[in-house]
């Protein structure tokens, strides 16, 4: 998250939504707090809420009270229902299941189908050999009626702690 002081310790949220808007010409900052539990990177949003058009988003949600990651996507929710567009408009939230939790050596990783890589020509989606993957795959699917949407294994690839979308960010020019 761009507001811990491992990242930007000099910097408040004013001034970070300041850079983003020279830098990027963007308008509006929209902030949630932390991510899913095994998220090495402060709560990168990409395992927890993905705009998918101009007002929006779809949004990682734990319905098991019992499991960790319920309680930081219950205040995410809360928060993304608080927000306002520029316009006044409220977002439209998808809710996105959790995979069952995915562990290596007792580390809980951070399994996320949010973490799903948007190409030109198709979007490729994180799947964890679970029940809630064809139901993940068909939410983002109506997200992205132009595209096919992919579902690849990432059960192997999320113990390096992400899965497509956090391996496509590193990628060079």
């Amino acid at each position: 998250m761009l507001l811990n002081l491992n990242r930007n310790p000099s910097l408040n949220q004013g001034q970070i939504e300041q850079y983003l808007a020279d830098y990027y010409g963007i308008q509006q900052v929209l902030w949630v707090e932390d991510g899913i539990v095994g998220d090495d990177t402060d709560g990168h949003i990409d395992d927890t809420v993905r705009f998918v058009n101009e007002d929006t988003v779809i949004a990682a949600i734990e319905p098991n009270k019992n499991e960790v990651n319920y309680a930081p996507l219950q205040e995410i929710h809360h928060e993304l229902r608080q927000m306002r567009l520029l316009n006044g408009k409220q977002l439209t939230i998808v809710e996105l299941p959790m995979p069952d939790p995915v562990e290596s050596d007792g580390l809980r990783l951070p399994a996320s189908y949010a973490n799903f890589y948007i190409a030109n020509a198709a979007v490729i989606v994180p799947t964890f050999r679970c029940a809630n993957d064809q139901r993940a795959l068909d939410l983002i699917g109506q997200c992205f009626p132009d595209r096919p949407v992919v579902g690849i294994d990432s059960t192997d690839i999320v113990w390096g702690l992400g899965s497509f979308h956090c391996l496509s960010q590193q990628e060079p020019r």
